[in-house]
């Protein structure tokens, strides 16, 4: 009873207001409920943060879907686009079954996995089949050769195109010069055939192969074309001034008692956006940490995702060319800076860079090149199963 009194008491020495009338509350002679448990750090649960790997770049609130979906789209169609590549280059094109395994990066499989389940998700593009030899081999099927003739025959008409954007991506490097293997290794991103390294000497007046003393062949640039020179902003100003003074936003600091309204602030951080630095310029002469310099990177990042097929690429297309159009270790921050003209899907260790004006509302692409054409349809045709063909092969 004395127990009772004492924390009854003692409560209300504590909580004056809270309890009013202390006769009315029923306190158990033993209740801790008053007190404050703190769990020992040993067990406490610690609270993972999210890997740079997993953790998206952009924000729920500002995420936009159609960017997001076409690296979810890559991601799915990697085995097909790989193993149509590896397999063209092969002499019958075709793959012993058995070695399928030891080129799980090439073809575009996860390591360990069963290859057959990968090929059995595109019947209508590969087919699997024993050999006079009594082993199994994979190759193409009789629908999938035709689809690689269309294809073949639409890159020859396109051959000039291509040639022009490989002039340009020299025209826009430091030195006028790209080692061959990295265009090779990119040549996806570009629509270049898989034999351009073959097909350069057919243009000497505008390519000239060197081999350094290191043994790498390098494409130089023969001559420099000035109508060529013209970056796609520069067009898009004359169209449209105001679209492209929108486009990179540099903003003045300044003290808020100025008083500048919304108009007067636009104008002021016209002057640091205008004029632009020419990615066709000797702008990596500048000083690297200048306005001006980022400016002339900020050139060079939007006419190098201009030239390539669907108007973005991913971090690693842009780090292999980092050297030759001389970009810093933080292009990351300098794209995301400029989120009216780039967006940047995935997360922050395997991010892409979209052109955002390149794209409708919708998420489709404005301009689209007769190798994306081709390439929806070889998706919807791979998505197929066996006796769908005959309903679709019609259908361009």
């Amino acid at each position: 009873m004395a127990w009772r009194l004492f924390v009854s008491k003692t409560l209300n020495l504590i909580f004056p207001h809270s309890l009013p009338n202390s006769n009315s509350l029923k306190i158990s002679p033993f209740s801790t409920s008053f007190l404050v448990t703190k769990l020992p750090k040993k067990l406490r649960k610690k609270r993972k943060k999210p890997s740079p790997r997993t953790r998206p770049i952009q924000t729920d609130s500002v995420r936009v879907p159609h960017f997001e979906s076409i690296l979810n789209r890559d991601s799915y169609f990697k085995f097909l686009i790989k193993t149509k590549e590896f397999l063209s280059k092969q002499p019958e094109r075709i793959l012993r079954l058995d070695d399928a395994g030891k080129f799980h990066r090439e073809l575009g499989f996860p390591r360990g996995r069963k290859v057959i389940k990968s090929i059995q998700r595109h019947p209508l593009i590969f087919e699997v089949y024993r050999h006079t030899d009594n082993k199994m081999w994979l190759g193409f099927t009789e629908f999938a050769e035709q689809l690689l003739e269309e294809e073949r025959s639409m890159m020859d008409t396109m051959e000039m195109d291509r040639v022009n954007k490989v002039r340009k991506l020299l025209m826009i490097s430091k030195e006028k010069k790209i080692p061959l293997s990295k265009i090779y290794h990119n040549r996806l991103l570009f629509g270049i055939p898989e034999d351009f390294r073959d097909r350069v000497a057919k243009y000497p007046d505008y390519f000239r192969t060197v081999v350094e003393n290191d043994g790498k062949r390098v494409l130089e640039l023969v001559k420099w074309d000035p109508i060529l020179a013209v970056s796609e902003l520069e067009r898009q100003f004359i169209g449209n001034e105001d679209k492209v003074m929108k486009a990179f936003k540099f903003p003045i600091k300044y003290g808020k008692d100025l008083g500048f309204d919304e108009i007067d602030t636009r104008k002021l951080n016209l002057l640091n956006t205008l004029p632009l630095v020419s990615p066709y310029s000797d702008g990596w002469k500048l000083d690297m940490w200048s306005l001006e310099a980022e400016k002339y990177r900020l050139g060079i990042a939007h006419e190098f995702l201009s030239l390539t097929l669907e108007k973005r690429a991913s971090i690693h297309h842009i780090v292999e060319f980092k050297e030759e159009f001389s970009l810093t270790r933080r292009t990351y921050e300098m794209l995301k800076k400029q989120p009216r003209t780039f967006y940047l899907a995935g997360t922050e260790m395997n991010w892409a860079v979209f052109l955002k004006d390149a794209y409708d509302e919708n998420g489709a692409l404005i301009d689209k090149d007769p190798q994306l054409v081709f390439n929806e349809k070889l998706f919807k045709f791979a998505q197929m199963q066996e006796g769908e063909v005959v309903s679709g092969a019609g259908e361009k």
